[in-house]
């Protein structure tokens, strides 16, 4: 189940990725000979519009190929007649896209999920948890622990923590307008470092405007997240921390036990990096190419196709190499796990 979902979280940042060089390439009359979904041998395809759409077996990428990108074709729907300002277009559109689907993703989790709330409603009690067994359900209002008055959930979990360690606990709850009495003994849990009652929190959703104000505000700030690590482990001053597809695999995997809601807000994080990422100036990816285009407007005339060539397969092999060692750091972590 963690691999269907990871490939169709996969599926849908390529796509819309392609789609955004695909649309903008079509907007500005740059005829496309196919758009795939996928690399390696073909599953199926279909031609329309004089562009073949396929489906193929490694759901690890995909690509738009556009007449006269990489060929001498002078056309007039060939890529390298259009201006240059139209061909960073085409280029900027696919990481542009995978903003606008983080956006999107996170807009539909403010909506229809919602967030955290800020109160001391009880979501779900975890099944088998303390707050389970002594009957709190979903739904109740903690407000009071141990006679001090409980007005938020941080004011709540402030107060579990500041008891004495694995201590009972006295719970007052309303529910239905009645209050109820519990006595709950909590449990340290080592992955968080904390002693819990074993209870979620409920969520709040937003209204359309308000949700899509939110899900700028959550994009930005994951991309300014996401900058700001790779500047300091550029500089050293964090360790490297990067995973490739099966530490992707394996991430998916644990956010889909959680809930639905965490696997949205993990695809829109993946695609904000994936956009990002896709803008740094490496060779064989978007950014290199728009600086490619920016030095061929300053000098007048593009670079040497061959040499251009040859930039792209060199950086591509580096990439190819780049992940293989991504990839088995992240066995190994499995393993270690």
């Amino acid at each position: 189940m963690s691999i269907i979902i990871a490939i169709l979280v996969f599926g849908l940042l390529i796509f819309t990725h392609e789609l955004g060089h695909f649309a903008a390439a079509k907007a500005c009359g740059i005829g496309v000979y196919e758009f795939s979904l996928g690399m390696g041998p073909k599953l199926f395809d279909f031609t329309k519009g004089g562009t073949k759409y396929s489906l193929r077996l490694l759901p690890i990428g995909g690509f738009v190929q556009m007449v006269g990108e990489d060929e001498e074709n002078y056309a007039p729907d060939s890529f390298m007649q259009k201006s240059i300002w139209q061909r960073m277009l085409v280029i900027f559109s696919g990481p542009f896209m995978n903003f606008v689907t983080a956006m999107v993703t996170f807009v539909i989790v403010f909506m229809l999920i919602g967030t955290p709330s800020a109160s001391s409603v009880v979501g779900n009690p975890i099944e088998g948890s303390p707050a389970a067994a002594a009957g709190i359900m979903a739904g109740d209002r903690i407000v009071e622990i141990n006679d001090i008055e409980i007005n938020s959930w941080q004011q709540m979990v402030s107060t579990i923590q500041a008891q004495e360690a694995g201590k009972p606990l006295s719970v007052i709850a309303q529910r239905n307008g009645e209050e109820l009495s519990f006595t709950i003994t909590p449990y340290f849990d080592e992955a968080q470092n904390a002693w819990l009652i074993g209870i979620n929190g409920s969520r709040e959703t937003t209204g359309f405007f308000r949700a899509i104000a939110l899900g700028m505000e959550q994009t930005v700030y994951y991309t300014k997240l996401l900058v700001v690590s790779l500047w300091q482990m550029l500089t050293g001053q964090i360790a490297p921390d990067v995973a490739g597809p099966v530490g992707i695999v394996t991430m998916v995997g644990q956010v889909a036990q959680v809930g639905f809601a965490n696997v949205l807000l993990l695809v829109g994080i993946l695609s904000v990096n994936l956009g990002v990422v896709n803008l740094l100036p490496l060779p064989a990816l978007d950014g290199s190419k728009i600086v490619l285009l920016a030095v061929e407007g300053l000098r007048g005339k593009p670079m040497d196709r061959n040499k251009e060539a040859m930039i792209n397969l060199i950086g591509f092999a580096l990439l190819m190499v780049l992940m293989v060692v991504i990839t088995y750091q992240d066995i190994l972590r499995l393993i270690a796990n």
